[in-house]
């Protein structure tokens, strides 16, 4: 019998498998497909303060071993997501959630949190500090520390739960980003979002996307991911939600070997939408594969 169970903040999961936002909307929409309660957590389609319809179209592209996206945080806004989304969702699904929360200024993530927070179902909140596709927001404050820690201290503010704030790859040094949050006042870290991409039509000499650029994610990432993870666990002594190409329950462990304690899965859940599921599902037999009794004692095993 292996113990799949950890805690993330102090909030206690059933296991460390999270489905990543963006990839699993706001859940209802796979609970048509299966039991979601099978899930450790989930964190929710990204969350602003107004509504946003996102980038014009094309805005996805595939590539070999992984996909780029350019959607631009499309949501409906924080009132219709208390209003709809999270009484859907609450229907189907009782474990903790995560609300991944984004914005335009600081301004933006502190009044979002600070209307979020009364939702008992929410357990922390993911301040996603690192959107490639966004202009003015998002991961123009994940590049800078005092950006990133600005937007740490005012969410820290508003709200008694926990503020895990989300990294962008695309820096000189991870590490330096992740204590600037971290003497903010944040409780945990979470990363990688996906990295900045691009493609070329050959047959109009064009970018594919509309937006030019993108986010990279998918298999081909979970090295850097996995690096970057490392590199954090050694530089702040916060819990890791690792993500970045994680579709295997091998994966899962790799990543808590490098410092996770919990671990979302993104793109895979596009290109299979059982994903997070079989991964769930096939943790315990690759725990026992390698001599894992408890996944509380791997977490930074590699270190």
């Amino acid at each position: 019998m292996v113990t799949t169970k950890v805690r993330l903040c102090g909030v206690e999961m059933k296991n460390p498998v999270i489905p990543a936002s963006g990839t699993f909307g706001y859940g209802y929409e796979f609970a048509a497909l299966y039991d979601i309660n099978i899930l450790g957590s989930l964190s929710f389609k990204g969350t602003t303060l107004e509504p946003r319809f996102g980038n014009p179209t094309p805005r996805i592209a595939e590539c070999p071993a992984g996909l780029l996206n350019a959607v631009g945080l499309q949501n409906p806004g924080v009132e219709q997501v208390i209003a709809e989304e999270l009484p859907k969702l609450k229907s189907c699904f009782s474990g903790p959630v995560m609300a991944n929360v984004s914005g335009f200024s600081v301004e933006d993530y502190r009044a979002t949190v600070a209307r979020l927070d009364a939702e008992e179902e929410i357990a922390w909140f993911e301040v996603n500090i690192s959107c490639p596709n966004v202009h003015g927001g998002g991961m123009s404050f994940g590049t800078d520390p005092k950006a990133a820690a600005a937007v740490t201290a005012a969410v820290r503010a508003v709200t008694r739960k926990p503020v895990i704030m989300k990294l962008t790859p695309n820096v000189a040094d991870i590490a330096e980003i992740a204590k600037a949050c971290a003497g903010a006042g944040a409780d945990g870290l979470s990363l990688i979002n996906t990295l900045l991409g691009m493609r070329i039509d050959l047959r109009t000499g064009k970018p594919v996307l509309a937006n030019k650029m993108g986010g990279f994610s998918g298999p081909a990432v979970f090295p850097v991911a996995l690096r970057m993870v490392y590199q954090v666990y050694e530089a702040v002594d916060l819990p890791i939600v690792g993500m970045g190409g994680v579709s295997s329950a091998e994966d899962v462990i790799e990543m808590m070997l490098a410092g996770a304690t919990a671990v979302e899965v993104g793109a895979a859940n596009l290109r299979d939408p059982f994903a997070a599921k079989k991964i769930v599902e096939l943790l315990p037999a690759a725990m026992e594969k390698y001599g894992i009794t408890d996944l509380n004692k791997i977490i930074g095993g590699a270190h």
